[in-house]
């Protein structure tokens, strides 16, 4: 088997007292998409910026393409893109200026034609930034990381702020990266995106991962079913703990056919309607929140 694109052991990052990371271990394969989710404060962002060569880590070892980051060596440089949550780019210039601007940094670019071809804006090669929706300024982020054609893409939170339209195209871009076998590592806010692009989600909470594992691996170790549905708890039977979320009575259960049925008996002898009954496997999202609790909570 080839050596991890990432490989990192007992990383620790502290500022004076405080230590924002706790004794990571993490390994990216070469042509995977890799998601890190985590709540703000968890650690994600140094973490990032530890295997990006802009931080150095307080303990542990880290090697990003064969490289130690830390010693910012010029090779090292050449081979990663980097696309951060909001980027300066001229706005004078047209599209394919930019993105070829950025092209003359590296020794062996991607040409820029195939790099607009990718993102999905050769057709605005020759717009100005500035005339950019936020959608297209966000793929034009894309095609500048990938200008050096980098090995590594690293993708800080690639669609905050944009409409749920521009957050599926940005997908359709990242999804296309794995024709040309790039490797993606990305922080995201959103559940969902995580689960529909990465191949493996690492769950950070206090500096520390909490879980990790492909999103199947990850929801399958949460066994259990929801059952929710829009109506009165009032006298609900003891053995079906329930709570309330957005209007809903919501029951979870690791055997949701025997939950089912004391439900449905006791609405039944309760004369109770179970309004918009609803059955569903516990989800990535489920499985976050729990694991990330008291974080969020704070």
């Amino acid at each position: 088997m080839s050596e991890p694109v990432v490989h990192v052991r007992g990383l620790r990052k502290s500022y004076g007292a405080t230590e924002a990371v706790r004794g990571i271990d993490l390994t990216v394969e070469r042509g995977a998409v890799y998601a890190v989710i985590g709540p703000n404060g968890a650690g994600k962002t140094t973490m990032l910026e530890i295997l990006e060569g802009h931080r150095r880590a307080t303990a542990g070892e880290v090697r990003v393409l064969g490289f130690d980051p830390a010693r910012n060596e010029t090779a090292f440089k050449q081979r990663i893109g980097i696309v951060l949550q909001s980027a300066s780019i001229p706005s004078y210039l047209r599209v394919e200026e930019a993105v070829d601007m950025f092209a003359g940094y590296y020794p062996h670019p991607r040409p820029v034609s195939e790099v607009l071809e990718l993102v999905g804006l050769l057709a605005d090669r020759k717009k100005l930034v500035r005339r950019l929706s936020g959608g297209q300024q966000r793929r034009l982020d894309v095609a500048i990381g990938l200008a050096g054609d980098p090995d590594l893409l690293f993708l800080d939170e690639p669609t905050t702020g944009l409409d749920p339209a521009a957050r599926r195209s940005a997908w359709a871009v990242i999804h296309n990266l794995r024709e040309l076998r790039k490797t993606v590592l990305l922080t995201t806010h959103y559940i969902d995106e995580a689960d529909f692009l990465a191949d493996r989600v690492a769950i950070i909470a206090s500096g520390r991962i909490v879980a990790e594992g492909t999103p199947a691996e990850i929801r399958a170790r949460h066994r259990g079913t929801r059952i929710s549905f829009i109506g009165k708890a009032d006298g609900l039977p003891a053995a079906l703990s329930a709570f309330g979320e957005n209007g809903r009575v919501v029951i979870e259960s690791s055997a949701p056919t025997q939950a089912l049925h004391d439900l449905t008996t006791w609405a039944t002898q309760q004369n109770v309607e179970l309004l918009d009954l609803r059955v569903s496997p516990i989800s990535l999202e489920d499985v976050y929140l729990e694991l990330t609790a008291s974080e969020t909570a704070e």
